[in-house]
């Protein structure tokens, strides 16, 4: 059975998903990462019938006919919708298998946050399998993206990760190939979008949707006051009068605005430093803190968690593909 299971192996393409709640990334063995959507799956509500999933179906959020709904169905790294999951991942792992018809289905290794409970991650596992995986294992991300950020994991040195996704944040050391301390919080990109909302909400009065929200963090968003501060246009509509307003705001506001979601961030990372044992805060102390995930690409991110912890702090090479590359 062993040479028949390596054989499979050999002719099938293994696949790693990182199953993301804002983006999804699949990568396949001698092939690299192959896909890069977000994670949203658009469905008629009367027939049940998914239309579109990925990028096709990002473009509909907020802009769709009363029948037809976007869902996002992954909520702070967590399924929240097993269906839905299930039917994303087959499209994905169907993408990546069609021009293979006579190949076996793929081995399925799966990113999951590490504060994930056990019925959790049987979901995650369950749903992989019904979606054509021959056999599904799990890893927890922080690993996945310290191994990605190229960190010596295996070494008995002490290395810092912190991973900012979309839904959770997730901050470990990991030190002889193992996570010695981890935290998960489910404070995230989806949470500084909405926090610009609501600022926008509290100070002026004007709804706007957490899509241009994200635009707005993209473009300006920052944790730590540069030199050349950019300002940027609130478009929505005004809550008192109902019509359609734009205003000018200062990127000094926005960091204002997603101060909360940062604190929270720093201070996960501070908890995190508290309970590592001496010898590995050592280590860490050498090496930096490495920051991977969308997240990271928050304006002056790493300079802010430098202040805050007294020690380097590094970006990774690409901080969206760590957990998927890993």
């Amino acid at each position: 059975m062993g040479l028949f299971d390596g054989l499979l192996g050999l002719l099938s393409h293994d696949v790693g998903i990182d199953l993301g709640t804002a983006n999804t990334l699949v990568t396949v063995r001698h092939r690299g990462i192959v896909i890069s959507e977000p994670s949203v799956v658009a469905m008629d509500t009367r027939s049940k019938r998914v239309l579109a999933i990925g990028a096709e179906a990002k473009r509909m959020v907020g802009r769709t006919p009363a029948n037809i709904v976007a869902i996002r169905p992954l909520r702070d790294g967590v399924i929240s919708d097993f269906d839905v999951t299930e039917q994303m991942i087959r499209y994905f792992i169907a993408k990546v298998h069609d021009r293979y018809a006579r190949i076996p289905r793929p081995r399925v290794l799966v990113g999951i946050p590490s504060g994930v409970t056990e019925v959790e991650k049987r979901a995650v596992r369950d749903a992989t399998i019904n979606a054509g995986a021959r056999w599904a294992r799990l890893i927890e991300e922080p690993m996945a993206a310290a191994i990605g950020a190229g960190l010596p994991v295996s070494e008995p040195s002490g290395s810092l990760i912190v991973d900012i996704g979309g839904g959770t944040t997730e901050v470990a050391v990991i030190s002889l190939g193992g996570i010695v301390v981890s935290r998960s919080i489910r404070i995230g990109g989806d949470e500084m979008d909405t926090d610009i909302v609501s600022f926008a909400r509290r100070e002026y009065n004007l709804l706007m949707g957490e899509r241009t929200a994200e635009e707005i963090k993209i473009a300006v968003g920052s944790a730590y006051p540069g030199e050349e501060e950019r300002t940027v246009t609130f478009r929505g509509r005004d809550l008192l009068t109902g019509l359609p307003r734009s205003i000018e705001v200062g990127g000094d506001q926005i960091r204002e605005a997603l101060e909360p979601s940062v604190a929270q961030i720093i201070e996960a990372i501070k908890e995190t430093i508290e309970e590592t044992p001496p010898e590995l805060v050592a280590d860490i102390m050498d090496q930096g803190i490495v920051l991977a995930g969308g997240g990271a690409l928050l304006g002056a991110l790493d300079k802010r968690v430098a202040e805050a912890t007294q020690m380097p702090v590094h970006v990774a090479d690409d901080p969206l593909t760590c957990v998927v590359r890993g």
